[in-house]
């Protein structure tokens, strides 16, 4: 499982590197893509490229003075598919809900000004 930095870190690396390519990345580049919230320095960037290297979710040929010659291996981009995929599929079940409490609000309001208007 990966924790947030390390997500955003694989998703700069996707759009980097796109089609599995190997690629030169800067350090600073990666470090200024993260939100502001997020960011790290280049000790933390360094621990989480090479943890993202253990778990073969992308393959660094040499890394020279905050320079990168890495890809993102296919792991790694269907790790990122899959978490989008979820995060669609978390927000459909919610749909419904409001679609249902929506009409049942609906029909016990006007079961409700029924009421009133044969009262009156």
């Amino acid at each position: 499982m990966l924790d947030i930095k390390s997500k955003l870190v694989l998703k700069i690396l996707q759009k980097e590197c796109p089609n599995g390519a190997y690629n030169l990345v800067e350090a600073k580049d990666i470090i200024l893509a993260m939100p502001i919230k997020y960011r790290v320095d280049n000790d933390g960037l360094n621990n989480i490229l090479v943890y993202l290297e253990r778990q073969e979710f992308i393959s660094i040929k040499y890394d020279d003075e905050g320079v990168y010659c890495l890809c993102v291996l296919p792991f790694g981009n269907e790790v990122i598919e899959s978490d989008g995929k979820q995060k669609s599929e978390r927000n459909f079940p919610r749909f419904w809900i409001i679609v249902l409490l929506t009409s049942l609000s609906s029909f016990v309001g006007a079961l409700l000004a029924n009421l009133i208007l044969r009262l009156v």
